[in-house]
Order: structure tokens, then C-alpha cells, then sequence
């Protein structure tokens, strides 16, 4: 089987591909028309994004999974247990890894994720003959997109039919959640992000978090502001602009009204604020402190898009339990 990634960061037009060969084949190919030649089937592998962490619980593989750079964001709690036991090992910091502790480990897979094209630890990973795939999932703007990626895992575990089993469960449940809101009658102003620095770092409306509010029966405040990753606006413009919203969604680490007035005064001035209608992903905590959001949502779309409408239009799912979308504290 051939593995095909395209684009696997934005802004340019890349095309990898990369070889899946089960150990004894006689297929012969020439591997200079492959990124990597990846050799089946894979006992040991490394993977360098949290989000990659779901995929592997999901399908049975995370045994597999014998080291991990910056483990201390990790919050799967079967993961945390394996790390406690020795059997994950630590490669460096966050994002980062060391390549003399990959070599002594002797995966038979890297996944990695490109920021772009020059990363020397892949190229001398790879030199050293230890494959590296890119996950590009971080480049979807749609929800479902990036709960696809889990896919691309079963391809590479051989677990094709559960992959494609798991990913169209969530689909059926995101797609039926959309159902219950239907055509919503009114959509409430939604506001997003926070300052930093005097600028406010908020998601463009073609994001993935852009995406989840619209979808989630809400008006974006900034939906017609072109792009997948982040705005930065004035604070001037986003105190006139967020007088009109009615609800905050995810204003970046902030978990407490207190601690977000006295980082800026200028929040108590916006009506979510004044209103506690404030809700924020960062108090959903593993037990190392790392933000179950960053690593579960992408795999869990249908949960992030539940506790959206269960926010702007309770009425759906009066009874419901978020699962990371929280108010915040007093």
C-alpha cells in the first residue's frame, strides 16, 4: 500500500509518499520515489503530538507506543500509567526530540508533524535509518476532518475496518447532534480568545474552533475574518465588536473571572464577562496538569460539539454533562 499525505502544514503544496511493505514481501520498489519505506508490521513507535495519543488508545495499540518528547502533557490516564511504569520513555522537551534517546530506543515507526520543511531531527532519524511519517492532522478546519486522521493509524497498526468503524461512529454522533439543533431560531453573538500583550489573539473564521461555534448554532463574531489560524486584533476593536456578544467561548488558559480581571481590566467591560457567560476547555486537567482538549477533542468532535450547544442553546440538551467546556470559577 502506498500512504499518501498531502500538505501536511499550510501554505504549501506538498505531496509525501510513503511506502507500507508487510515484512517478508517480495515487492520490490525503488525507494527514492518514497519519503520513508515503513516495514509491517510496527511493534514499537514514537509519536510527537498528544493528539496522536487517542488514536492509539482507540485501537488497542498504545503497548506499542515506547517513547514520547514532553510526557508531562500526556493526560490519557492508561497513558499516564504506562509512563509511571517505565514504558513510555521521555525523548525531551515538548515537540522537541532528542535524537540520541530515539536511537537508543529503535522504534520501528516516528510519527511526526511538520511546521515545515526543515527539521534535522527527522532528516537524521531518517539518515539513520529509523522511518518518519508526518500526521498532518493539525492542518484540518473541519471537526470531522481531523477525526478522520485516526485512519491514517489504522493503516499503519493494521487496523484498517476498526479505524474506519470508530471514526464513522463519531460522525453519526456529530451529524445527529447537528440534527437535534436543526435550524436554531436565533444564533447568540459569540466572542472568543483573549489579550496578550495588548493584542487579542483570537480564531479565524475558517478555523477549527470557528468552525465548531458556527456549527454549534452560534454567531461568530469574527466568521467573515479569512483564515485558518489566528487573528490579531486590536483591543479597541474587540471592546466595540464584543459589546454585542452574549457568550465567551475558550478565552485562552484563563479558569477564574478574578484572574482574568487582573490580568486586563478592560474584560470587565465585555457583556459575557458581566454576565458570567464565560466558558473555557483549560480546567478540564489529566492528572499532569496537561489540557485534555488539546489531545481529546481532535478525536472527539461530536463531545466538543455537544457542550457547545448545550452552552448556546440549553434547551437541546437541558440534562447534558459537558465534558470540556466549563464555566468559570467566581
Amino acid at each position: 500500500q502506498i500512504l499518501h499525505i498531502r500538505n501536511p502544514w499550510p501554505g504549501e503544496d506538498i505531496h509525501y509518499q510513503y511506502a507500507l511493505i508487510p515484512q517478508n514481501s517480495t515487492v520490490e520498489l525503488v525507494e527514492e520515489d518514497f519519503e520513508s519505506v515503513i516495514h509491517l508490521p510496527i511493534k514499537q513507535l514514537v509519536v510527537t503530538s498528544t493528539t496522536h495519543i487517542p488514536a492509539l488508545e482507540e485501537l488497542g495499540a498504545l503497548h506499542q507506543l515506547s517513547g514520547f518528547p514532553g510526557t508531562r502533557y500526556i493526560s490519557s490516564a492508561a497513558a499516564r500509567e504506562r509512563i509511571a511504569q517505565g514504558q513510555i520513555a521521555e525523548l525531551g522537551p515538548n515537540g522537541q526530540l532528542n535524537v540520541e534517546q530515539v536511537l537508543a530506543l529503535q522504534p520501528d515507526l516516528i510519527v511526526g508533524y511538520g511546521m515545515g520543511p526543515d527539521n534535522r531531527s527527522f532528516e537524521t532519524l531518517q539518515r539513520a535509518g529509523i522511518p518518519v511519517v508526518l500526521n498532518g492532522d493539525w492542518t484540518e478546519t473541519h471537526p470531522l476532518g481531523k477525526a478522520e486522521w485516526i485512519r491514517f493509524f489504522g493503516y499503519l497498526l493494521g487496523k484498517e475496518e476498526q479505524a474506519d468503524a470508530f471514526f464513522r461512529s463519531i460522525e453519526a454522533n456529530y451529524l445527529e447532534a447537528k440534527k437535534q439543533l436543526s435550524k436554531p431560531e436565533n444564533r447568540p453573538k459569540v466572542l472568543s480568545g483573549a489579550v496578550f500583550k495588548d493584542v487579542w489573539y483570537a480564531p479565524a473564521g475558517n478555523s477549527w474552533a470557528a468552525t465548531f461555534i458556527e456549527e454549534a448554532g452560534g454567531d461568530y463574531l469574527w466568521k467573515d475574518q479569512p483564515g485558518t489560524g489566528s487573528l490579531s486584533l486590536s483591543l479597541e476593536e474587540v471592546l466595540v465588536q464584543g459589546a454585542q456578544a452574549e457568550f465567551w467561548i475558550a478565552p485562552s488558559q484563563y479558569t477564574s473571572y478574578q484572574v482574568m480581571q487582573e490580568a486586563s481590566v478592560h474584560d470587565a467591560a465585555l457583556p459575557p464577562f458581566d454576565n458570567k457567560k464565560v466558558y473555557t476547555f483549560a480546567k478540564t486537567k489529566g492528572e499532569s496538569g496537561g489540557v485534555l482538549y488539546y489531545e481529546l477533542a481532535p478525536y472527539r468532535p461530536d463531545l466538543v460539539l455537544k457542550d457547545l450547544i448545550s452552552i448556546l442553546h440549553p434547551e437541546v440538551y437541558p440534562d447534558y454533562t459537558p465534558t470540556f467546556f466549563l464555566p468559570l470559577d467566581p
